[in-house]
C-alpha cells in the first residue's frame, strides 16, 4: 500500500538512516526538546502575566490598605467616644464629638475599601493569556501523542 513505510537494505536515505530503534530514541528526544522548549516558553509568559498583574493591582491594594489603616485608627477613637458619650449621659459633649468622627472615619474607610476591591479582581485578567497559551500547548502534546508512530503521512506542528 501506498501509505505503509518500506524496509529497504543497504543504502537508506539520509532521512532512515538508522535503526528503528535510533530512530524511536531520536523521536523521543525531539519530543522531549520540544516539551521543554514550551515549558519555558510557558513560564516566561507566565512571568511577564504576573508582573503585568501586580502592576495593575497595585493602585487598588495601596487604596485598600490605606482604608485599613483609617480603620485600625478609628478604633481607638470609637472607643474613647464611646466611653466619653456614655460618661456624659448622652448629652452632647466632647465625647459625642468624638465618636462621630470615629463613625465618619469608618464609613469612609468602607468606601475606599469596597471601591479597592471592586477593582483588584480585573487587575488579574492578564493571567489568562497564559491560562489559554497552556491549554494550547497541552493540546498540542495530546496531539502529537494520539497521533504518534501512525504511518497517516507526516504531520508538522
Amino acid at each position: 500500500m501506498a501509505d505503509q513505510a518500506t524496509v529497504r537494505g543497504g543504502n537508506a536515505s539520509s532521512k532512515n538512516n538508522g535503526s528503528p530503534e535510533q530512530q524511536v530514541v531520536g523521536g523521543i528526544a525531539e519530543f522531549g526538546n520540544d516539551i521543554s522548549t514550551l515549558v519555558e516558553l510557558q513560564l516566561k509568559l507566565a512571568s511577564i502575566d504576573l508582573k503585568e498583574s501586580l502592576g495593575q493591582a497595585l493602585i487598588p491594594m495601596s487604596v485598600a490598605a490605606g482604608g485599613l489603616l483609617l480603620v485600625v485608627g478609628a478604633i481607638p477613637v470609637a472607643i474613647l467616644g464611646l466611653s466619653y458619650l456614655v460618661a456624659s449621659a448622652f448629652r452632647l459633649s466632647l465625647g459625642a464629638s468624638m465618636l462621630l468622627t470615629s463613625v465618619a472615619t469608618l464609613l469612609l474607610a468602607a468606601i475606599m475599601m469596597f471601591i479597592a476591591f471592586r477593582n483588584i479582581g480585573p487587575s488579574f485578567s492578564a493571567m489568562r493569556r497564559s491560562r489559554e497559551e497552556f491549554e494550547r500547548n497541552l493540546n498540542w502534546i495530546r496531539t502529537v501523542l494520539l497521533h504518534s508512530g501512525r504511518s497517516v503521512g507526516r504531520r508538522r506542528f
